[in-house]
């Protein structure tokens, strides 16, 4: 079968498509063959060499995708042949087929195209963990979501705003601010405007914070929280470790999201971290995250917002567009 599979690490180019083994399933395993595939910011990362639950190389990319089962394994119960599926695992999406745990294969929504379906997982599981399960969210909270416009902000402002809260959503393009605004959020271009200041001026501290920047944004973002105010980071889009450069060790360093206890304590705030792909190897847990999260998003209606389709043959150049942060919400890869 054809599938890219990464080697080395390196720049987008480094992606070729390669004849690779078509793989067979386990007894608890569900093959599927891929017809959209989600991309998201960790592969970026992976291919880069900086993300740590990437799997020894060489290993075919991909943590997203959607398709029909086409083989089952012994143990499965709870597919056939032919039902459609959303699959997130750790790798394996980037390819005309994969195999995947039973427990990681999701019944696809009948109500989305093959692109949304690719589109929803990883986002919305990563948004509902960190709103939901971590910072709690009630209805009439202050939410800010940085970065917005990206996958998972697009994500976070639906649920945030479906939950009942004031959602602030940073950008710093005006289709990003748009699209936004059209979510349910209101929108902060974070190159024009102080969103500490914007905020401030428009009510006061927020609850909670959705980080994904790390730098001066965490730190602006920790002063952003009232008393119980609560922050999760979800990611560190700032950081750009060059393994060759050691001055870029340093910033790294510097710049990555930091807190101290004291002060933590004096104002009665909290701060979390989630990355959802550790979560996975719960199965129970797994599927208590998403019978809420489907349940959710179809009693709201929720739909993740595919930002740009490429084909198959052009998934280097979705690294390098989703690279450029000129995309919004999700960029997809079409079989």
């Amino acid at each position: 079968m054809n599938a890219y599979q990464l080697r080395k690490t390196g720049k987008p180019r480094i992606l070729k498509i390669e004849e690779v083994a078509e793989p067979s399933p386990d007894t608890k395993e569900v093959k599927v063959k891929i017809e959209t595939i989600g991309i998201n910011y960790a592969e970026i990362l992976s291919r880069k060499g900086q993300y740590s639950w990437a799997p020894k190389k060489p290993y075919v990319m991909g943590m997203e995708c959607y398709g029909e089962v086409v083989e089952i394994g012994k143990s499965v119960n709870n597919y056939k042949v032919g039902d459609k599926v959303i699959v997130g695992q750790q790798y394996g999406s980037y390819a005309e087929y994969t195999c995947a745990p039973e427990h990681l294969c999701f019944p696809a929504f009948e109500g989305f195209t093959p692109e949304e379906n690719a589109a929803y997982l990883v986002n919305f599981m990563t948004a509902w963990v960190a709103l939901k399960k971590l910072c709690r969210v009630e209805k009439g909270e202050r939410v800010l979501i940085q970065a917005a416009a990206g996958g998972v902000g697009t994500a976070a402002v639906q649920i945030g705003n479906a939950l009942g809260c004031v959602v602030y959503g940073t950008a710093s393009k005006d289709e990003k601010l748009k699209l936004i605004e059209s979510l349910g959020g209101k929108p902060i271009n974070y190159r024009t405007h102080d969103f500490y200041q914007e905020i401030m001026n428009d009510g006061g501290p927020v609850n909670c914070v959705l980080e994904t920047v790390g730098g001066d944004v965490f730190k602006k973002s920790m002063k952003l929280l009232s008393f119980f105010g609560r922050l999760v980071v979800i990611g560190f889009a700032s950081m750009n470790l060059k393994i060759w450069n050691p001055l870029s060790w340093i910033k790294t360093y510097r710049d990555a999201p930091k807190v101290n206890m004291m002060n933590l304590a004096m104002e009665s705030k909290g701060v979390f971290a989630s990355h959802i792909g550790y979560l996975t190897a719960n199965e129970d847990l797994t599927g208590e995250i998403w019978e809420e999260l489907f349940s959710f998003t179809k009693e709201h209606q929720l739909k993740p917002i595919v930002g740009k389709v490429f084909s198959f043959s052009e998934l280097a150049q979705a690294h390098q567009y989703m690279e450029s942060r000129d995309s919004v919400g999700k960029l997809v890869v079409k079989l």
